[in-house]
């Protein structure tokens, strides 16, 4: 009778382990069906090869549709050595659950709690039972062996429940949901004096550990339910004084698997919903603006950043998807893209200006007070995307570009200098390119066919063999062979020489210093070089196509076949010679494997900023990077704002960032913000020069209307060139001291009358986002105006009807010119495929025509197109207005004269 009644329990306990399974297993199977791609893997570390657990852990897996993996560790593995394991498999994005099946010795809190709490199936660090313990069931994974203990137990109301020898997590989570139960517990150890008394008065004892020899089974009373859950002996509970059956713990311990599997589902939907998008909980920095306004670095240092971790968590990042750089800088990597891909965007919005003065209008200012005034004011989700600077202009003229007064990225010292070292990654990939260019030629010069061929394909370890690189430039000839044996004489001779010709060299070696003395140079003279000697130039770091290339790039794959595309000279016949025929492509990605990630910052409110890529608007395309915008446009949802800004004018850095940007990206733009100042203003109307260093004249500090209205006919234009792409505007004065209110309120009327939506005084640099709080509210509602965008020109335009179309209706030229040499540059590149490509105008910032001197909006001029040049991997032609240095100079007197170190604090001083 007994028999059966014991076959009735285990019958009725495979009932409900096979009952877990099958819910488990529809659980799964419907994230499967909203989540195609999804694989859930369970890791498991032991430290023990014991293949009986494997087999049904891996059972259970399987009939769930789990995957799990082993990690078999030896059992002489310390604890140290088994926390490293865990640490790995934490940061695997791969393992959604971790377990562990260790000795009794291992389970230690050092051990249990290096498990991360998201992945803790087994529920056993302090996180998961902290809130176990105070009733959060909910938020929490509860220890399957535990589990499986109380599914065996029913009716615990007023019963005393013995715990003995099971102490641990397992035990806490025991005593916790018993007392839950209404059972009354007391806890005790198998060598403890009053064991027996305990034992005595129990009317269910738990075991956790095996029972010791020398403790007698008369000390249990008759009737007790026993539930072991002993790694040696799972049991079924069983009336004391009979035989245990060893199918009753197979089928406990079964049952415990099977929750661990329960759990593991339970987590993976948990997971799931941790990948999705979330909303901000973002804590913002209080600001106390002082008046007088402090220097910028005063500013920067007298707030105190939030911990880059903290940020990131804030706005929906995951550990996994960042790289931190110190307190206060992250690299934000690209996985993001593909976890948020179902996410909508937000509104985009353009930060422009009108012509600037040497000065500077304001635009990073802005950029950065207007995403303070919409996140820590307005509670609206916003992110910030800047260039990084160059330290040639942080350590010339300009200063840095961190935006200034109450409106900055912190620590702007950090920003200014290095940052990240993308700057120096651009600069060692550019010039390996450089250094390739001209070893080829002299290896090609001094060598056979044969003797140049065995040295670009050798026999290492008694195999010769093609690198990849070398078989993807066989395919481009039309050689289809693997066999480096198998090529003819003419074979060889095609494949091992690129005939580089010296005169049409275009990438020229780069320093990110401003330095007038490289602008031309001789290389080669040293006697080993056999008397190869050529003219070169360095350019400036941020000018180097690959800078341009960081910024167009919309994946690390794109980025790869971008910089492989890059033309660096021509052969003797005229056609191109790339990156890829160098076979150096996979070195620069190398170099620019951590570039490609956009750094995360914050400003003095402690809202996020990026910060990515830094080509001049002059001589590049002057905009962050598009894999910035679009992961911030992912992260601030749908209701949320990203603003990033254009270099220069709207008439550079806004139309390329609609010619070019846009069209890499396919972001369409919904509002722009057109920066002035009454001081350019008053430039544009006759007003006198203004001069970096110098003091202003009094035009530009006394009231005078008259050169404000006169003046804004400049402002009117470049509305009017917002206006040819279809996109809304909104004007944003940058107010100085100087500026009366009768100045600020002239130049809002003419802006609204000349077709703007809206014109707000700004005042964010002397009081923060607070400052900006009306502009922000403007921006909110241009942006759910129509929007009609539209790009200036067709891409299958020939390429002087394109720089026609610039000339004309942007700058407002009569008509354009081009230099025999221009001329013969555009015949090459339309005759070798190159007339498809966008137009990346080389030209001053300081005036809409080609004359720095011409203020206001000139008109009849002729634009003289010295040189065309083609940034084929970046993907536009750049034609040189008139005369374009790519490498700036230093003035007599340079910021550098200002910036210092205190030894002590370390602190930097005089950067602005």
């Amino acid at each position: 009778m007994l028999g059966r009644f014991i076959l009735l329990k285990i019958c009725l306990l495979l009932l409900c382990c096979s009952k877990i399974t099958e819910n488990a297993k529809k659980s799964l199977a419907s994230l499967k069906r909203e989540n195609p791609r999804l694989e859930p893997t369970l890791a498991i570390v032991q430290a023990h090869n014991d293949r009986l657990i494997q087999e049904i852990n891996r059972n259970f897996a399987k009939e769930v549709g789990l995957h799990v993996t082993h990690i078999c560790l030896p059992e002489s593995s310390s604890k140290d050595e088994i926390v490293n394991e865990i640490l790995r498999l934490n940061e695997d994005p791969n393992v959604q659950g971790l377990a562990l099946d260790l000795p009794e010795s291992l389970y230690s809190s050092k051990v249990l709690n290096a498990v991360k709490p998201e992945k803790d199936v087994d529920g056993l660090s302090d996180v998961n039972l902290g809130r176990l313990v105070r009733g959060e069931a909910y938020d929490c994974l509860v220890p399957p062996t535990a589990c499986a203990v109380m599914e065996l137990l029913e009716d615990l109301g007023g019963k005393t429940v013995l715990l003995v020898g099971a102490g641990g997590a397992v035990g806490a989570a025991l005593q916790c949901m018993l007392q839950r139960e209404g059972a009354a517990t007391l806890s005790c150890r198998w060598k403890a004096p009053q064991l027996q008394t305990k034992l005595l008065h129990a009317d269910v004892v738990v075991v956790g550990s095996t029972k010791p020899d020398d403790v007698p089974g008369s000390w249990i009373k008759p009737g007790t339910t026993i539930i072991s859950y002993s790694r040696d002996l799972l049991s079924e509970k069983h009336n004391y004084g009979r035989q245990n059956n060893h199918a009753a713990e197979n089928t406990v311990g079964s049952l415990a698997i099977a929750m661990r599997m329960q759990n593991m589902v339970k987590n993976t939907e948990r997971w799931i919903q941790s990948q999705q998008y979330r909303k901000w909980d973002l804590r913002c920095l209080k600001l106390q603006p002082l008046s007088p306004v402090p220097s910028d670095i005063e500013i920067s240092r007298a707030q105190r950043p939030k911990a880059v971790d903290v940020l990131a968590k804030e706005i929906g990042l995951l550990t996994d998807e960042i790289e931190i750089y110190g307190q206060t800088k992250a690299k934000v990597r690209l996985s993001l893209l593909e976890r948020l891909k179902d996410q909508p965007d937000g509104k985009y919005v353009l930060v422009a200006g009108i012509t600037p003065t040497p000065l500077g209008e304001g635009k990073s200012t802005v950029t950065i007070g207007l995403v303070q005034a919409l996140t820590a004011h307005l509670n609206i989700n916003s992110f910030a995307c800047l260039r990084q600077p160059s330290q040639g202009p942080t350590f010339g003229v300009k200063g840095g570009a961190a935006g200034g007064g109450y409106a900055q990225v912190i620590p702007m010292e950090e920003f200014n200098l290095h940052l990240t070292g993308d700057i120096h990654a651009i600069t060692a990939a550019n010039n390996l390119l450089a250094a390739a260019i001209d070893a080829r030629i002299l290896h090609e010069n001094t060598q056979s066919d044969k003797a140049l061929y065995n040295r670009l394909v050798p026999v290492v370890n008694g195999v010769r063999g093609f690198s990849a690189i070398q078989l993807a430039r066989l395919r481009r000839l039309g050689i289809n062979k693997t066999d480096p044996g198998t090529l003819t004489e003419e074979e060889i001779s095609r494949f091992a020489r690129l005939d580089i010709d010296p005169s049409t060299i275009t990438w020229q070696r780069v320093v990110d210093t401003n330095d007038r003395f490289l602008r031309k140079i001789t290389v080669g003279q040293a006697n080993t070089e056999k008397g190869f000697v050529r003219q070169a130039q360095f350019d400036i770091a941020v000018a180097s196509e690959i800078m341009a290339i960081l910024a167009l790039a919309t994946s690390l794959q794109d980025m790869k076949e971008r910089l492989g595309k890059m033309v660096v000279a021509n052969d003797k016949k005229g056609e191109p010679i790339t990156a890829e025929d160098l076979g150096v492509t996979g070195a620069l990605a190398v170099l620019m494997k951590d570039a490609i990630k956009p750094t995360l910052m914050q400003t003095l409110e402690g809202t996020p900023v990026f910060v990515h890529a830094g080509p001049f608007a002059n001589i590049a395309h002057g905009n962050s990077s598009v894999l910035a915008d679009k992961i911030a446009l992912k992260l601030v949802g749908e209701k949320g704002f990203v603003v990033t800004e254009a270099g220069f004018g709207a008439d550079i850095g806004m139309e390329k960032f609609f010619n070019i940007k846009c069209r890499a990206s396919g972001l369409v733009p919904s509002v722009v913000v057109l920066v002035a100042t009454v001081r350019a203003l008053k430039m544009h109307g006759g007003g006198p020069n203004v001069t970096a260093g110098a003091p202003l004249k009094k035009e530009y500090t006394e009231e005078n209307l008259q050169l404000v209205a006169d003046g804004c006919c400049n402002l009117q234009k470049q509305i009017q060139i917002t206006q040819l792409f279809g996109v809304p505007v909104v004007v944003a004065l940058n107010v100085f001291k100087t500026d009366s209110p009768a100045e600020v309120d002239l130049v809002c009327k003419i802006a609204k009358q000349s077709g703007a939506f809206d014109a707000v005084p700004c005042n964010h640099w002397s009081a923060g986002g607070r400052g900006a709080v009306k502009l922000a509210q403007a921006v909110e509602k241009a942006a759910n105006q129509k929007n009609s965008f539209k790009y200036l020109y067709s891409l299958e335009l020939p390429i002087v009807e394109k720089i026609r179309i610039i000339a004309q209706k942007v700058y407002g030229a009569q008509d354009i010119e081009l230099s025999p040499a221009a001329q013969s540059q555009v015949d090459c590149y339309t005759r070798q495929g190159f007339g498809n490509l966008p137009i990346c105008m080389a030209k001053t910032h300081l005036s809409l025509s080609h004359q720095p001197e011409r203020k206001g909006v000139p008109t009849g001029f002729i634009l003289p197109i010295s040189d065309v040049r083609a940034s084929i991997g970046a993907g536009f032609i750049y034609p040189l207005v008139g005369t374009m240095s790519t490498m700036p100079g230093l003035p007599t007197r340079p910021c550098f004269y200002d910036i210092d170190l205190d030894p002590v604090t370390e602190q930097v001083k005089g950067l602005f």
